[in-house]
Protein backbone atom coordinates (compact mmCIF):
# COMPACT_ATOMS: atom_id res chain seq x y z
CA UNK A 1 0.00 0.00 0.00
CA UNK A 2 1.25 3.35 -1.13
CA UNK A 3 2.53 5.72 1.84
CA UNK A 4 1.95 9.65 2.14
CA UNK A 5 4.97 11.58 3.40
CA UNK A 6 3.99 10.56 6.77
CA UNK A 7 4.26 7.28 6.60
CA UNK A 8 0.86 6.79 6.81
CA UNK A 9 -1.83 5.78 4.71
CA UNK A 10 -4.54 8.89 3.64
CA UNK A 11 -8.32 7.98 4.83
CA UNK A 12 -11.28 10.32 5.19
CA UNK A 13 -11.92 9.66 7.81
CA UNK A 14 -8.89 10.09 9.38
CA UNK A 15 -8.63 13.73 8.31
CA UNK A 16 -8.93 16.47 11.10
CA UNK A 17 -12.35 18.05 10.97
CA UNK A 18 -13.61 20.52 9.83
CA UNK A 19 -12.07 19.60 6.67
CA UNK A 20 -10.91 22.15 4.07
CA UNK A 21 -10.44 20.97 0.84
CA UNK A 22 -9.67 22.82 -2.65
CA UNK A 23 -12.29 21.97 -5.05
CA UNK A 24 -10.98 20.88 -8.49
CA UNK A 25 -11.59 23.40 -11.42
CA UNK A 26 -10.23 22.57 -14.97
CA UNK A 27 -7.94 25.32 -16.10
CA UNK A 28 -7.34 26.62 -12.44
CA UNK A 29 -6.26 23.89 -9.88
CA UNK A 30 -3.24 22.57 -11.82
CA UNK A 31 0.47 22.15 -10.05
CA UNK A 32 1.65 25.91 -9.84
CA UNK A 33 -2.29 26.86 -8.04
CA UNK A 34 -2.47 23.61 -5.65
CA UNK A 35 1.03 24.39 -3.97
CA UNK A 36 0.56 27.99 -3.86
CA UNK A 37 -3.00 27.20 -1.46
CA UNK A 38 -0.41 24.54 0.58
CA UNK A 39 2.22 27.30 0.96
CA UNK A 40 -0.64 29.63 2.33
CA UNK A 41 -2.47 26.69 4.00
CA UNK A 42 -1.13 22.92 4.25
CA UNK A 43 -4.07 22.14 6.24
CA UNK A 44 -6.34 21.97 2.43
CA UNK A 45 -6.54 18.77 0.56
CA UNK A 46 -5.97 19.54 -2.78
CA UNK A 47 -7.50 17.75 -5.75
CA UNK A 48 -6.45 18.04 -9.74
CA UNK A 49 -8.42 19.26 -12.68
CA UNK A 50 -10.43 16.97 -13.39
CA UNK A 51 -9.18 13.93 -16.14
CA UNK A 52 -10.48 12.16 -18.62
CA UNK A 53 -10.25 7.77 -17.98
CA UNK A 54 -10.54 7.41 -21.60
CA UNK A 55 -7.53 9.63 -22.25
CA UNK A 56 -5.02 7.88 -19.23
CA UNK A 57 -6.36 4.34 -20.27
CA UNK A 58 -5.05 5.15 -23.56
CA UNK A 59 -1.78 6.79 -22.21
CA UNK A 60 -2.28 10.28 -23.41
CA UNK A 61 0.38 12.30 -23.16
CA UNK A 62 -1.04 15.55 -21.97
CA UNK A 63 -3.55 13.77 -19.73
CA UNK A 64 -0.54 11.96 -17.99
CA UNK A 65 1.30 15.62 -17.87
CA UNK A 66 -1.17 17.13 -15.76
CA UNK A 67 -1.27 14.30 -13.17
CA UNK A 68 2.09 16.05 -12.54
CA UNK A 69 2.50 17.18 -8.26
CA UNK A 70 4.96 17.44 -5.60
CA UNK A 71 5.13 14.79 -3.31
CA UNK A 72 6.84 17.24 -0.72
CA UNK A 73 4.34 20.02 -1.32
CA UNK A 74 0.83 18.56 -2.33
CA UNK A 75 -0.41 15.99 0.00
CA UNK A 76 -3.23 15.25 0.67
CA UNK A 77 -3.11 15.04 -3.12
CA UNK A 78 -6.78 13.70 -5.16
CA UNK A 79 -6.76 13.21 -8.65
CA UNK A 80 -10.24 13.59 -9.68
CA UNK A 81 -11.36 11.73 -12.85
CA UNK A 82 -14.62 10.82 -15.41
CA UNK A 83 -15.91 9.40 -17.75
CA UNK A 84 -18.66 6.54 -18.49
CA UNK A 85 -16.59 3.22 -18.95
CA UNK A 86 -16.01 0.99 -15.93
CA UNK A 87 -12.99 -0.75 -18.07
CA UNK A 88 -11.49 2.32 -18.10
CA UNK A 89 -11.86 3.42 -14.44
CA UNK A 90 -10.03 0.52 -13.55
CA UNK A 91 -7.23 1.07 -15.73
CA UNK A 92 -7.45 4.81 -14.76
CA UNK A 93 -7.29 3.92 -11.62
CA UNK A 94 -4.34 1.81 -11.33
CA UNK A 95 -2.30 4.78 -12.71
CA UNK A 96 -3.04 7.20 -10.69
CA UNK A 97 -2.28 4.75 -7.59
CA UNK A 98 0.86 3.92 -8.90
CA UNK A 99 2.18 7.57 -9.55
CA UNK A 100 1.35 8.26 -5.69
CA UNK A 101 -2.21 10.00 -5.60
CA UNK A 102 -3.54 9.74 -2.22
CA UNK A 103 -6.96 9.45 -3.12
CA UNK A 104 -9.19 9.47 -6.77
CA UNK A 105 -12.54 11.34 -6.64
CA UNK A 106 -15.21 10.72 -9.72
CA UNK A 107 -16.61 13.10 -10.95
CA UNK A 108 -20.26 13.30 -11.49
CA UNK A 109 -21.25 17.04 -11.01
CA UNK A 110 -19.81 18.82 -13.24
CA UNK A 111 -22.84 20.07 -15.71
CA UNK A 112 -20.61 21.61 -18.49
CA UNK A 113 -23.00 20.90 -21.82
CA UNK A 114 -20.08 18.86 -23.58
CA UNK A 115 -19.25 16.76 -20.46
CA UNK A 116 -23.15 15.80 -20.12
CA UNK A 117 -23.13 15.35 -23.44
CA UNK A 118 -20.95 12.60 -23.46
CA UNK A 119 -22.77 10.91 -20.48
CA UNK A 120 -19.86 11.84 -18.13
CA UNK A 121 -20.39 14.49 -15.65
CA UNK A 122 -23.78 15.35 -13.66
CA UNK A 123 -25.48 12.88 -16.37
CA UNK A 124 -24.23 10.19 -14.11
CA UNK A 125 -27.05 11.04 -11.37
CA UNK A 126 -29.79 9.81 -14.19
CA UNK A 127 -27.68 6.44 -14.39
CA UNK A 128 -27.31 5.85 -10.53
CA UNK A 129 -26.39 1.46 -11.66
CA UNK A 130 -23.72 2.97 -13.96
CA UNK A 131 -22.70 5.41 -11.28
CA UNK A 132 -22.00 2.36 -8.23
CA UNK A 133 -20.37 0.52 -11.29
CA UNK A 134 -18.08 3.09 -11.54
CA UNK A 135 -17.33 3.62 -8.60
CA UNK A 136 -16.90 -0.14 -7.60
CA UNK A 137 -14.84 -0.81 -10.74
CA UNK A 138 -12.18 1.67 -8.90
CA UNK A 139 -12.61 0.57 -5.80
CA UNK A 140 -11.90 -2.91 -6.60
CA UNK A 141 -8.80 -1.72 -8.58
CA UNK A 142 -7.30 0.48 -5.81
CA UNK A 143 -5.93 0.65 -1.85
CA UNK A 144 -6.62 3.98 -2.23
CA UNK A 145 -9.34 6.06 -0.95
CA UNK A 146 -12.19 6.42 -3.70
CA UNK A 147 -14.81 9.61 -3.12
CA UNK A 148 -17.34 11.47 -5.74
CA UNK A 149 -17.95 15.25 -5.86
CA UNK A 150 -21.67 14.81 -7.50
CA UNK A 151 -24.58 17.64 -7.02
CA UNK A 152 -27.96 17.64 -5.16
CA UNK A 153 -29.82 15.97 -8.28
CA UNK A 154 -30.58 16.65 -12.24
CA UNK A 155 -33.57 18.45 -11.57
CA UNK A 156 -34.67 17.56 -7.78
CA UNK A 157 -32.88 16.27 -4.68
CA UNK A 158 -35.05 13.67 -3.79
CA UNK A 159 -32.91 11.60 -5.11
CA UNK A 160 -29.41 12.80 -3.56
CA UNK A 161 -29.79 10.04 0.00
CA UNK A 162 -30.69 6.81 -2.35
CA UNK A 163 -27.99 7.75 -5.26
CA UNK A 164 -24.96 8.77 -2.72
CA UNK A 165 -26.16 5.79 -0.95
CA UNK A 166 -25.81 3.52 -3.86
CA UNK A 167 -22.25 4.92 -4.06
CA UNK A 168 -21.21 4.05 -0.66
CA UNK A 169 -22.68 0.58 -1.10
CA UNK A 170 -20.35 0.51 -3.96
CA UNK A 171 -16.98 1.65 -2.03
CA UNK A 172 -17.17 5.30 -1.69
CA UNK A 173 -15.65 6.56 1.56
CA UNK A 174 -16.24 10.25 0.99
CA UNK A 175 -19.06 12.79 -0.89
CA UNK A 176 -18.32 15.90 -2.10
CA UNK A 177 -21.84 17.67 -3.01
CA UNK A 178 -22.31 20.62 -4.98
CA UNK A 179 -25.75 22.53 -3.55
CA UNK A 180 -27.53 22.95 -6.85
CA UNK A 181 -29.22 20.68 -9.16
CA UNK A 182 -27.82 20.08 -12.98
CA UNK A 183 -30.62 21.86 -13.77
CA UNK A 184 -29.41 24.43 -11.84
CA UNK A 185 -25.87 24.91 -13.56
CA UNK A 186 -24.32 27.58 -11.45
CA UNK A 187 -27.37 30.38 -11.23
CA UNK A 188 -29.01 30.76 -8.03
CA UNK A 189 -28.07 30.66 -4.70
CA UNK A 190 -26.24 26.92 -3.56
CA UNK A 191 -29.07 25.20 -1.32
CA UNK A 192 -27.09 23.03 1.75
CA UNK A 193 -30.17 21.77 3.70
CA UNK A 194 -30.20 18.74 1.54
CA UNK A 195 -26.68 18.14 2.13
CA UNK A 196 -27.29 18.24 5.70
CA UNK A 197 -29.91 15.39 5.37
CA UNK A 198 -27.48 13.32 3.67
CA UNK A 199 -24.92 13.39 6.59
CA UNK A 200 -28.14 12.63 8.63
CA UNK A 201 -28.45 9.29 6.82
CA UNK A 202 -25.33 8.48 5.81
CA UNK A 203 -23.23 9.60 9.59
CA UNK A 204 -20.41 7.25 9.32
CA UNK A 205 -19.69 8.60 5.75
CA UNK A 206 -17.55 11.96 5.42
CA UNK A 207 -19.84 14.11 3.45
CA UNK A 208 -18.61 17.60 2.28
CA UNK A 209 -20.88 20.59 1.35
CA UNK A 210 -19.50 22.67 -1.66
CA UNK A 211 -20.95 26.26 -3.57
CA UNK A 212 -20.82 29.88 -2.85
CA UNK A 213 -18.24 29.88 -0.24
CA UNK A 214 -16.57 32.97 -0.70
CA UNK A 215 -15.02 34.27 2.95
CA UNK A 216 -14.34 32.05 6.20
CA UNK A 217 -17.47 33.76 7.57
CA UNK A 218 -19.63 31.44 4.90
CA UNK A 219 -17.67 28.45 5.79
CA UNK A 220 -18.56 29.13 9.81
CA UNK A 221 -22.23 29.48 8.88
CA UNK A 222 -22.67 26.70 6.24
CA UNK A 223 -20.60 23.35 8.15
CA UNK A 224 -22.98 22.30 10.06
CA UNK A 225 -23.33 18.80 10.99
CA UNK A 226 -21.30 18.23 7.83
CA UNK A 227 -17.53 17.02 7.88
CA UNK A 228 -15.65 20.22 5.87
CA UNK A 229 -16.30 22.48 3.11
CA UNK A 230 -15.08 22.21 -0.44
CA UNK A 231 -13.87 26.19 -1.39
CA UNK A 232 -13.83 26.54 -5.39
CA UNK A 233 -14.13 30.00 -7.12
CA UNK A 234 -14.24 32.24 -4.63
CA UNK A 235 -10.31 30.75 -4.58
CA UNK A 236 -9.73 32.14 -8.08
CA UNK A 237 -8.19 35.95 -7.38
CA UNK A 238 -8.58 35.35 -3.53
CA UNK A 239 -5.92 32.19 -2.54
CA UNK A 240 -5.75 33.55 1.08
CA UNK A 241 -9.34 32.85 1.94
CA UNK A 242 -7.95 28.89 2.19
CA UNK A 243 -6.37 30.16 5.06
CA UNK A 244 -9.01 32.62 6.64
CA UNK A 245 -10.97 29.43 6.37
CA UNK A 246 -8.31 27.54 8.24
CA UNK A 247 -7.98 29.58 10.41
CA UNK A 248 -11.68 30.50 11.29
CA UNK A 249 -12.40 26.59 11.89
CA UNK A 250 -9.09 26.67 14.63
CA UNK A 251 -11.27 29.05 16.42
CA UNK A 252 -8.19 32.06 15.23
CA UNK A 253 -11.13 34.52 14.08
CA UNK A 254 -12.74 35.65 11.28
CA UNK A 255 -10.61 37.96 9.05
CA UNK A 256 -10.36 38.15 5.07
CA UNK A 257 -6.43 38.26 4.71
CA UNK A 258 -7.41 39.97 0.91
CA UNK A 259 -9.26 42.52 2.34
CA UNK A 260 -6.54 43.24 4.75
CA UNK A 261 -3.65 42.93 2.68
CA UNK A 262 -2.80 46.14 0.50
CA UNK A 263 -2.21 45.40 -2.98
CA UNK A 264 1.90 45.66 -2.45
CA UNK A 265 2.38 43.18 0.26
CA UNK A 266 0.02 40.65 -2.25
CA UNK A 267 2.43 40.93 -4.78
CA UNK A 268 4.80 38.53 -3.44
CA UNK A 269 2.42 35.72 -2.99
CA UNK A 270 1.40 36.62 -7.12
CA UNK A 271 4.99 36.50 -8.82
CA UNK A 272 5.58 33.22 -6.45
CA UNK A 273 2.39 31.73 -8.13
CA UNK A 274 3.57 32.91 -11.61
CA UNK A 275 7.40 31.79 -10.94
CA UNK A 276 5.73 28.11 -10.05
CA UNK A 277 3.15 28.37 -13.08
CA UNK A 278 6.82 28.87 -15.08
CA UNK A 279 8.54 26.24 -13.08
CA UNK A 280 5.87 23.25 -13.82
CA UNK A 281 4.62 24.29 -17.49
CA UNK A 282 7.57 26.12 -19.13
CA UNK A 283 7.72 30.02 -19.32
CA UNK A 284 5.08 30.36 -22.26
CA UNK A 285 2.40 28.21 -21.48
CA UNK A 286 2.84 28.82 -17.50
CA UNK A 287 2.59 32.50 -18.38
CA UNK A 288 -0.06 32.11 -20.56
CA UNK A 289 -2.13 30.14 -18.52
CA UNK A 290 -1.36 32.89 -15.68
CA UNK A 291 -2.99 35.60 -17.40
CA UNK A 292 -6.52 34.73 -16.13
CA UNK A 293 -5.66 34.50 -12.27
CA UNK A 294 -3.41 37.75 -12.67
CA UNK A 295 -6.67 39.61 -13.87
CA UNK A 296 -8.31 37.83 -10.65
CA UNK A 297 -5.64 38.87 -8.59
CA UNK A 298 -5.98 42.90 -9.07
CA UNK A 299 -9.62 42.85 -9.37
CA UNK A 300 -11.27 45.83 -6.76
CA UNK A 301 -7.91 47.94 -6.96
CA UNK A 302 -7.71 51.38 -8.23
CA UNK A 303 -6.55 51.62 -11.65
CA UNK A 304 -7.83 47.81 -12.17
CA UNK A 305 -8.63 48.24 -16.03
CA UNK A 306 -5.77 49.06 -16.97
CA UNK A 307 -3.37 47.32 -14.91
CA UNK A 308 -5.68 43.91 -16.19
CA UNK A 309 -4.95 45.40 -19.64
CA UNK A 310 -1.23 45.42 -19.21
CA UNK A 311 -1.34 42.19 -17.17
CA UNK A 312 -3.41 39.84 -19.53
CA UNK A 313 -0.92 40.05 -22.28
CA UNK A 314 2.17 39.04 -20.21
CA UNK A 315 4.37 36.68 -21.64
CA UNK A 316 7.52 36.56 -19.86
CA UNK A 317 7.81 36.34 -15.74
CA UNK A 318 10.29 39.43 -16.04
CA UNK A 319 7.53 40.74 -18.24
CA UNK A 320 5.07 40.18 -15.09
CA UNK A 321 7.90 41.54 -12.38
CA UNK A 322 8.30 45.08 -14.38
CA UNK A 323 4.52 45.54 -14.67
CA UNK A 324 3.69 44.93 -10.98
CA UNK A 325 6.69 45.95 -8.83
CA UNK A 326 6.70 49.66 -9.54
CA UNK A 327 3.39 49.15 -7.23
CA UNK A 328 5.39 47.72 -4.36
CA UNK A 329 8.13 51.10 -4.62
CA UNK A 330 4.99 53.36 -4.72
CA UNK A 331 3.78 52.28 -0.77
Amino acid sequence: MLMTSGLVPFRWQNARRPIATLAPMAGVTDASYRQLIKTLAPEVIVYSEFLSTDALAYGGKKTMAMMHFDPALERPFIVQIFGKKPEHFLEAAKIVEQMGADGIDINMGCPAAKVVSSAHGSALIKTPELAAELVHATVKAVHIPVSVKTRLGWDTPATLIPFCTRLVEAGAQALAVHGRRFTDKFTGSADWVPIYALKEALPSVTIIGNGDICCAQDALDRIGNLDGVMIGRGTIGNPWLCRDICDAFAGKGIHSTRDAMPFAQKIPFILEHCALAVKTKGERKGMLEMRTHLAHYVKGMDGAKDLRARLVRVETLEEAKRILEPFVACT
